[in-house]
Order: structure tokens, then C-alpha cells, then sequence
């Protein structure tokens, strides 16, 4: 089954768009609504943890596979992963190992690069935690909860 979607038609330079879709023969049944519900039962419900603005106040240090090191700033924080401002981008999917250190917790942590954005100086780089040890998840969340507590800027994020 695949789903497309097309311009219906053209008003006032806004389009309204229709959502349709295909099934793989005439024959078949398209169950829709099973498929749905499922990549929304994939999602894992529990308590959302917060996203820290921390506006590149946390400095990180970045170390490539290859032993090259890029320095970068913290633009936001969750117990996640986080957002880096850097010079240039990382290719997406790259393994690397963040360092940083907040308040009294130092994070040294194996991450996965996600796609980049450019930004109005160098780019902000996501990325997510993928080894991140439960001493230092539990240390990063107090530092993180402590930040909000204080007055911190926060969004809420799903929990992984």
C-alpha cells in the first residue's frame, strides 16, 4: 500500500490538497485505519522529560571516530540528546562522542548525528544519545530539572 498526495485545486494562491490511497490490486482491501493506529501504539506513552534552552551557554566538545575534535556550543539539552551549534555540519548518521559538563555532572556520551540546519552562523546539529549510561541519565535529569526549576526556558519532549 502507499499513500500520495495531490493539489486538488487553486485558490487565492493556496492550495488544498487531497490524501489518497493505492492499493498494490483492485481486489484488495486497504485497511487504513489498522495501520494507523499501530505506528501510533509504536509511540511510548509515560512521562515526557524536558528540553532545556540553554542558547549556547554549555560549551561541548565533539570527537570524531577518525580522533579529529570539534568544539561546539549547547543550544538545547534533554536527557535525549541535544541540539549543537557548530561551525560546519555532520553528516547525518555518524557515531561521534559528546563531552560537555553541567552543573555538577560531567557527560561523556556515544550520540548519532542528526540531519542538520543551517543557521544565520555555522549550523545547529541535533543529535541523540545512544549509550548513555542510567548513573549519568539520572545525573543529567536532576541537573536538567534543576535548570527548569531555576527559570530555565523548556519545552516538553516524548519520552524514548
Amino acid at each position: 500500500m502507499r499513500g500520495a498526495v495531490a493539489p486538488t485545486s487553486r485558490k487565492r494562491g493556496q492550495y488544498r490538497w487531497l490524501t489518497f490511497v493505492i492499493c498494490p490490486t483492485p481486489a484488495a482491501r486497504c485497511d487504513t485505519g489498522r495501520r494507523m493506529s499501530s505506528a501510533a501504539s509504536m509511540q511510548k506513552k509515560g512521562p515526557r522529560g524536558s528540553r532545556v534552552k540553554l542558547g549556547g551557554s554549555i560549551l561541548a566538545l565533539v570527537l570524531l571516530e577518525n580522533g579529529r575534535q570539534l568544539r561546539g556550543r549547547m543550544n538545547q539539552l534533554s536527557v535525549n540528546g541535544g541540539l549543537l551549534s557548530l561551525e560546519r555540519p555532520l553528516d547525518e548518521g555518524i557515531q561521534v562522542t559528546v563531552v560537555f559538563h553541567l552543573g555538577s555532572t560531567s557527560i561523556r556520551c556515544r550520540a548519532r548525528m542528526l540531519f542538520p540546519m543551517w543557521a544565520t552562523q555555522g549550523c545547529l546539529q541535533p543529535f541523540r544519545f545512544v549509550e548513555l549510561p542510567e548513573a549519568d541519565h539520572a545525573s543529567l535529569n536532576r541537573e536538567l530539572e534543576a535548570l527548569v526549576r531555576a527559570g530555565a526556558s523548556q519545552e516538553e519532549e516524548e519520552a524514548e
